[in-house]
């Protein structure tokens, strides 16, 4: 049964799930605008498509779905106050938002964040609804990645920095040693 002390465990659970962060963007006739996201993860890679979770009341989710094309940046480390400003915890209008960093034009016409480690420009193919929120299914067309760069995790109700691992070991790699 779902009441106020349940939503609230359910909240803190998840505040112990740790998650990467996001900005999510878009552009297009219905403007442009974004929003920082942890509800964010891969479904396939045949064809490559990720799900975006978002409240439906948010203003964002509107535009979003208007425009269908988006954009997931994955955000850097240092990317910490860019996370507050689109999650709205600095104030500051869409545009100053946009004013805080630097935005190449993707390939989707979507703003890509520059020092985003990873940007997956794609087309919101599906969309669910689910309780309060919409899972939007997102096939991506364009990848582009930084080399070198920590991650940047939401855990606790806090940012935090995720060292990338030094030399990565393939599968492959770890097998044959064993051998």
């Amino acid at each position: 049964m779902e009441n106020d002390e349940s939503r609230r465990q359910f909240r803190d659970a998840m505040a112990c799930l740790p998650a990467a962060v996001n900005v999510i963007t878009t552009d297009g006739p219905h403007g442009r605008c974004g929003m920082t996201a942890t509800a964010v993860c891969s479904v396939t890679d045949t064809p490559p498509t990720m799900l975006v979770c978002i409240n439906q009341t948010s203003y964002v989710h509107g535009v979003l779905c208007e425009n269908r094309n988006v954009c997931i940046n994955v955000l850097a480390a240092e990317c910490q106050e860019l996370a507050r400003s689109f999650a709205g915890m600095t104030g500051g209008s869409m545009a100053e938002r946009f004013d805080r960093c630097a935005w190449e034009h993707g390939s989707l016409a979507v703003p890509v964040l520059s020092d985003a480690i990873a940007s997956l420009e794609g087309e919101i193919v599906d969309i669910k609804t689910v309780g309060s929120h919409s899972v939007m299914f997102v096939r991506i067309d364009h990848i582009s990645m930084r080399g070198g760069g920590d991650g940047l995790i939401y855990f606790g109700r806090q940012f935090h920095r995720l060292a990338r691992p030094g030399e990565m070991v393939s599968p492959v790699a770890v097998a044959s040693q064993g051998e």
